[in-house]
């Protein structure tokens, strides 16, 4: 793998904004010394988006960090990073405080977190302008509504008195933003920004990230794993792997030839809508003349409202079937009632009204007493394994459990059963001796579906499976979970926003908007010729890893979504 320069200054002769040269930060643990950054070096000039691309524990977030002095006591860096001639790395404390916020500032991944939820948005934004200058209340509330009027905050004026939770993701994330333009930094560093925004509020935001470099010429960092938001917005590439610069180039050079194998397997793992479809070339519903072992009629979910406020209904009027061997694809954005719909299937959400069969049994007013007997038949796939793993117990003990619970099996048994499950999912046997902690997020997700195939059920339900994981390890669990599907023949309902993800493995496909079915069908045809308004702009929204046919597809697509 190749090692960088430090990238020329701008063609025409201007300085660099930001220009790294051979950054190296180690972390003191008490193991001995862990290098994140191994000599990086590259530049970023005025009006330029720069996209650092690389899986976890590839080193960009550290750069990133590093760029606005942000890294713990522990770490120990060398080289220079310099902003507008000044070493980030070598500055007093006072400086460096001075350099963020009227040089640099940072977006952070979670907006829900970057913001204090006890202060007004326009006090957070105004505090910053207060910490950088004797600027008077009158003047930072102007300037913050200013800065919210700026990334389209409508009616900033009276918006400005709002609280954090008083806006939705998409808004919260663009309020971060504004505070980070409140004191007109020339270089913004945008570390995964849009990970958590549904694909139209991602939209929104990339949109809003082109207009800041367009219209006041401010230079970008993004830091992010996902590869078609950097076709869609960043100007040039560099690719990290393993603490290392291994290639970088501009996004069309990239994405048309790239030059190291890291970097080919990187794009090669992304999923593209159109590509890989498992219902290409189906005409008409396949297992359709199997048994339906799920059949939602007329279905509504509410939630019940507190303190006087009516119910919430999360599902309202939904019908579908899904069929033994058939992967049922259910998308759509927060909110629209899909991992509600899921949990209802499972008996851990109850149905308020209309009709849910699943596995022949009535989930209306159902009981858990006379339900419990067909559990067993039903695999849960968590979003978030390291969440529903028990810390406690070893891989093997989490496997298990579920046959310990629903079967009469020896332990020698159990044993055999939890290695031959571990070895479908391509995990060592010797996994089963590791706890949770131990395994990386890949694999707890493959030892996550092995829990879930364990009393080898007829239909397996999985929630956003793959959206904590990265490129190459979801494609990964996604072609493992298709060969699994193929093989044992069980029906699943696969729940995802990332269509692209849910084309590769679904035969057919219902969209869900604000807890109606809007639209359903083979998957390759929905994805293909959405018939609906609100799938159309699903599709239009979600950028593709091609810088040139995801420039076409935001022209056309813009007046669609954005009016």
């Amino acid at each position: 793998m190749s090692r960088h320069a430090a990238a020329p200054a701008d063609p025409t002769g201007e300085r660099p904004v930001l220009s790294i040269e051979h950054l190296k930060v180690t972390f003191a643990t008490d193991t001995g010394d862990v290098k994140a950054v191994d000599d990086v070096s590259f530049a970023v000039a005025p009006g330029e988006i720069l996209a650092i691309v690389g899986e976890s524990g590839s080193g960009k977030t550290v750069t990133a960090k590093t760029i606005l002095g942000l890294l713990p006591e522990t770490a120990i860096s060398s080289g220079a990073v310099l902003i507008s001639g000044n070493n980030v790395i070598s500055v007093t404390p006072a400086h460096l405080r001075q350099i963020r916020g009227l040089e640099v500032a940072m977006v952070f991944q979670e907006p829900s977190t970057a913001l204090n939820p006890v202060f007004t948005v326009g006090w957070q934004i105004a505090e910053g302008l207060r910490a950088h200058g004797n600027v008077s209340k009158k003047e930072a509330r102007t300037r913050a509504i200013e800065a919210l009027g700026k990334v389209g905050i409508p009616e900033p004026e009276k918006r400005v008195d709002y609280y954090p939770h008083q806006f939705s993701g998409g808004q919260k994330q663009r309020v971060v933003i504004a505070a980070a333009l409140a004191l007109n930094p020339g270089l913004i560093v945008a570390d995964e920004p849009t990970t958590a925004l549904d694909v139209t509020v991602q939209a929104e935001i990339l949109e809003l990230l082109r207009e800041l470099r367009d219209v006041y010429g401010t230079s970008i960092v993004l830091i992010t794993h996902n590869m078609g938001v950097v076709a869609d917005l960043a100007d040039r590439v560099v690719v990290m792997y393993q603490g290392d610069v291994v290639e970088e180039a501009t996004s069309e050079v990239l994405f048309d030839s790239p030059q190291e194998a890291y970097t080919r397997k990187l794009l090669a793992a992304v999923p593209h809508l159109g590509r890989n479809s498992a219902s290409e070339g189906f005409t008409e519903r396949a297992h359709q003349d199997t048994d339906v072992l799920v059949r939602a009629e007329h279905l509504v979910i509410e939630y019940p409202g507190r303190l006087g406020t009516p119910a919430f209904r999360a599902v309202d009027d939904v019908s579908f079937t899904i069929s033994a061997g058939e992967v049922f694809g259910l998308v759509g954005e927060s909110g629209s009632g899909k991992t509600t719909i899921g949990r209802a299937i499972a008996g851990l959400n109850k149905t308020t009204g209309g009709s849910l069969k699943v596995l022949g049994y009535e989930m209306l007013n159902f009981k858990e007493r006379s339900f419990r007997p067909l559990r067993k038949d039903i695999g849960f796939v968590f979003q978030d394994p390291a969440a529903s793993f028990n810390p406690q117990l070893t891989i093997g003990e989490c496997v298990a459990e579920p046959i310990l619970i629903h079967e009469d099996r020896t332990a020698a048994e159990v044993t055999k059963r939890v290695e031959e499950l571990l070895e479908a999912v391509q995990l060592p046997r010797s996994y089963a001796d590791r706890y949770p902690h131990e395994l990386s997020g890949g694999q707890r997700q493959r030892a996550s579906l092995a829990r879930g195939l364990a009393l080898n059920p007829k239909l397996l339900i999985a929630d956003e499976p793959t959206s904590a994981l990265d490129v190459s390890v979801q494609a990964k669990v996604l072609e493992l979970f298709k060969e699994i599907q193929a093989e044992f023949g069980f029906a699943a309902l696969f729940i995802s926003h990332d269509l692209a993800v849910v084309d590769m493995l679904s035969h057919w496909v219902g969209v869900l908007f604000k807890g109606k079915l809007v639209e359903e069908g083979i998957s390759s045809v929905v994805m293909g010729s959405p018939q609906h308004d609100y799938t159309k702009r699903l599709i239009a929204s979600l950028p593709v890893p091609d810088p040139r046919e995801q420039a076409l597809r935001r022209e056309a697509n813009r007046a669609l979504l954005f009016g």
